[in-house]
């Protein structure tokens, strides 16, 4: 609770800092207060007990109920003071306290009394006690003292009731909403926080109607705004009406861009930067509108006021993601920047310079950066590596001397994330930039020789298990590899158990010499390396020089198309339920989210006792295939291949509740009806969907199973099936009527009437799309995936998919449309972006495995263009997906 006592020592010739409330406690100050009831008060005294009561407050220290009432009492007998420093203690402690609303009756009548003073620090600070204090309908007592505060002549007073008209706003906002007339009338005020509280207040009073919005910005942008905190508020209210009305299709012209222009030349700094900053935020902003902001920006690059030096860097910084053009003729002050004591202003005005800078100026960067990176912390350093990398995928043949700087800060003192920021960029280069490979990946050995962090030597163990033997050498990393072997932990030898095996595998005259590091490998203190090895020794062959399997490369190193959650919980299923034929791997689901059976659970079902062995975890896949084979209508359709989320056919809070889930087969296509009856005194029997598939040519109905009852919230399926051509992902629309015969439940009995009424009640219409035919099945390494599909296979396109929101709607879409799974994070689309890559896989109906690279682009205009390239098992499905996108 208290601060800990600093010694003071005579012998330092520095003073020590000794904190005025230290070692106090609750229960002493609490004692202390009792000075508020003597009949001679000491003011001195009493403030010094409410300082430390405000204090403990702040501090968190918590008070009974008791407690606080007892205080709140005597506070109050501090009114009868006239020592104004007390005074204004008493409002704080007070505001603090919070009293109750029984309570506040004690203190209304003295504030009152303060807030009609000819003291005009006492009207302020009971208006601001008041305000925070009262309830409504105290408040409509003292409405009429308020209006009258907001146009007080003082500024103080006024100023008081203006934010305390701000903060009401939250909880009574219909009483202060009728203090417009007033508030317009302090926004005239020559006072400047008063016209800045009051354009605040004003502006929260009309933010939900936009045309009134508007027509105070057109009013107050002719220059009756005098305070420069009130010209701050104004340009951005000025910049949301902008965002709101868009840019004029005739002259091509902005609303208010002129009254931004025009504050560019405003005597006060903050206003010029605010409007500075405005102008960089508009959409789709023109290099012709840029200029004027640009330019002031530049001139606060050489201020001598740390503060406005890093305003400008950071906000060309943002605009150097879109615009770097733009920002190139700042530069050269920018370059004096790097040395500036502010290390957050250098790290921005490097980040800056590295995006906007020439394919000249790389090496000139890179000796200013070198000097600058042992000043700064990891987070800056880490900022710095991310805009290195961006450059030198922008300028690829610049590769040696960025590669050269990041080899080169990788041995350096460095924290875990600063460090793998540096790994990640050199990995991205060498697999964007094929001339930095054999560079990036002696650099990364290197690193790995006295690399303190197991994860990063897993990862680029790994990393070079995959590129390694595609180089023309791959001979010079097998030191590197076994030395990891000999010197490291558990887990990072068996990675290099791993890597070494890849290379066995993959280079056919290193085998042998393989082989020997692996035998030796057999004699591990750690299991788990031995196990490796063992496995890599009896797979890989007899150590001859001989090519190895395909099928043991794919067994050992390929990507696992099974999410290992089914895997898991297929085999935990296989070891309590044992069969007679072995586990086969196909019979793992492919489905990578489970999905609800039926959206709502029955209540009143009584969960499993303790001493009841808990059911194994099943995915919604096992649970709709046990369903499906347990109705003979349908037993023959075959191995369900894809069943969908559940589809709301109706609105929530309905009469009844349905959704459907289309299970997809080979040659069928089943729908599965989960309903539920939300009347109580309603029993629905014989009901069924009558489906229309006129819009569905291609389908035709063979097959229905109505539910015999229905009762009150207890879910239940019915189904209808269809045919359609084996094979084809056959897409349509599908109408849905529910038809049953409801009969009427006598609540208190529970029973129904033998006499019922057929009814029907219409639903929503859905939609076989061409995505309900592809599963969603990631790999866990795209590149090796991709590169073992083969050429043969691939198909590749052009598409524009016109006008769009932004590259994250366009890239959202194009994945809902395929229904395919987004590999390695790729579905994320970087702030401002201009360009993506988005990787996709997938098996198509037929158990097809199929992916996707998509590549994405968007211009100033807001058009997206996508380029589309498809591999897949069958090049018949690689046409296919390209026909989705194409009828998409």
């Amino acid at each position: 609770m208290a601060q800990p006592l600093v010694k003071k020592d005579d012998d330092r010739d520095d003073e020590v800092d000794y904190s005025p409330f230290l070692g106090i406690e609750k229960g002493a100050v609490l004692q202390e207060a009792r000075v508020f009831n003597d009949p001679q008060l000491d003011a001195r005294r009493c403030s010094q007990v409410i300082t430390k009561l405000l204090y403990l407050l702040n501090q968190g220290e918590i008070f009974t109920k008791t407690e606080a009432t007892e205080v709140f009492f005597s506070v109050t007998k501090l009114f009868q003071s006239k020592d104004i420093g007390l005074r204004r203690m008493v409002y704080l402690i007070i505001k603090e306290l919070s009293p109750s609303s029984d309570e506040v009756i004690i203190v209304t009548s003295s504030l009152m009394k303060d807030m009609n003073s000819r003291t005009d620090m006492y009207r302020a600070n009971a208006i601001r006690v008041l305000c925070r204090i009262i309830d409504g309908t105290l408040l409509t007592q003292i409405e009429r003292y308020l209006k009258q505060a907001i146009v007080d002549k003082n500024p103080v007073v006024a100023s008081a009731a203006l934010v305390s008209g701000i903060h009401l706003l939250q909880t009574t906002p219909e009483i202060v909403k009728r203090w417009s007339n007033e508030v317009q009338e302090a926004v005239q005020s020559r006072a400047a926080l008063v016209q800045f509280h009051a354009l605040a207040l004003l502006h929260q009073i009309r933010q939900n109607d936009r045309l009134a919005v508007s027509k105070l910005v057109i009013s107050l942008t002719k220059g009756t705004v005098r305070s420069p905190l009130a010209q701050c508020l104004l340009i951005r209210y000025t910049s949301e009406v902008i965002r709101e009305s868009g840019v004029n299709t005739q002259t091509g012209d902005r609303p208010f861009y002129d009254y931004l222009e025009g504050c560019l030349r405003h005597k006060a700094e903050m206003v010029i930067f605010e409007a500075a900053r405005a102008i960089t935020e508009l959409s789709n902003v023109t290099t012709r509108e840029l200029t004027p902001a640009i330019t002031v920006l530049q001139l606060f690059l050489s201020s001598s006021k740390p503060v406005l030096r890093f305003a400008a860097v950071r906000t060309l910084n943002k605009v150097a993601m879109t615009h770097p053009m733009a920002v190139t003729n700042c530069n050269i002050d920018m370059e004096s920047l790097i040395s500036d004591q502010n290390r957050s202003i250098a790290t921005l005005a490097i980040t800056t310079l590295l995006k906007t800078g020439n394919e000249s100026s790389v090496d000139r960067l890179m000796k200013q950066i070198t000097n600058f990176m042992s000043d700064i912390a990891d987070e800056f350093k880490i900022v710095v590596v991310e805009a290195i990398r961006s450059l030198c995928l922008k300028f690829p043949l610049k590769y040696r001397s960025l590669m050269n700087f990041l080899s080169n800060i990788l041995r350096e003192e460095g924290g875990f994330e600063y460090k793998k920021a540096i790994v990640d960029s050199i990995v991205i280069l060498i697999r964007d930039i094929p001339d930095a490979k054999e560079n990036g990946l002696l650099h990364l050995c290197e690193f790995i020789e006295d690399c303190e962090f197991t994860y990063l030597s897993t990862q680029i163990l790994h990393f070079i298990g995959n590129e390694g033997p595609k180089t023309s050498d791959p001979s010079k990393y097998i030191r590197y590899i076994y030395n990891r072997v000999i010197l490291e932990n558990a887990t990072v030898r068996a990675s290099a158990v791993s890597t070494l095996a890849k290379f066995g595998a993959m280079v056919d005259s290193l085998k042998p010499r393989i082989f020997v590091l692996l035998r030796r490998c057999l004699f591990d203190t750690d299991d788990e390396v031995r196990d490796r090895a063992t496995l890599y020794l009896n797979t890989l062959g007899d150590g001859s020089v001989s090519e190895t399997d395909k099928d043991v490369k794919e067994f050992l190193f390929g990507s696992l198309d099974i999410p290992l959650t089914n895997f898991e919980i297929s085999l935990k299923n296989y070891i309590q339920n044992p069969a007679e034929e072995p586990f086969n791997i196909n019979s793992v689901p492919r489905e990578v989210k489970s999905q609800a059976l039926t959206e709502k659970k029955a209540p009143g079902k009584k969960p499993t006792g303790l001493g009841a062995p808990p059911p194994p975890p099943t995915s919604a896949v096992d649970a709709y295939e046990r369903l499906l084979s347990s109705i003979p209508e349908f037993a023959s359709f075959g191995k369900l291949f894809k069943s969908s989320a559940p589809v709301e056919l109706t609105e929530a809070e309905t009469e009844y509740s349905v959704n459907v889930v289309k299970h997809i087969f080979d040659r069928h296509v089943l729908f599965q009806y989960n309903c539920t009856n939300t009347i109580p005194e309603q029993l629905l029997e014989n009901v069924t969907v009558i489906v229309d598939a006129s819009e569905a040519e291609e389908f035709s109905e063979v097959g229905t199973k109505l539910l015999k009852s229905l009762p009150y919230d207890t879910p239940a399926q019915t189904f209808v099936a269809f045919e359609k051509p084996e094979g084809v992902p056959t897409v349509g629309k599908f109408s849905n009527v529910l038809r049953f015969t409801v009969k009427e439940v006598d609540t208190s009995t529970g029973e129904a009437d033998d006499d019922g009424v057929e009814d029907e009640y219409q639903l929503e219409d859905f939609e076989v799309v061409a995505a309900d035919y592809i599963l969603k099945v990631g790999v866990s390494n795209f590149k090796n995936a991709w590169e073992s599909m083969g050429p043969d296979s691939e198909r590749i396109d052009e598409y524009g998919l016109g006008p769009r929101d932004s590259l994250v709607e366009a890239v959202n879409t194009v994945i809902n449309l395929l229904g395919m799974q987004p590999c390695e994070g790729t579905e994320v689309v970087p702030n401002n972006s201009r360009s993506h890559t988005c990787l996709l896989s997938g098996v198509y109906t037929g158990n097809v495995k199929v992916l996707v690279r998509l590549s994405f682009g968007i211009d100033g205009s807001k058009e997206v263009a996508m380029k589309l390239a498809v591999r897949s098992e069958d090049e018949n499905v690689s046409d296919a997906i390209h026909e989705i996108v194409a009828s998409g």
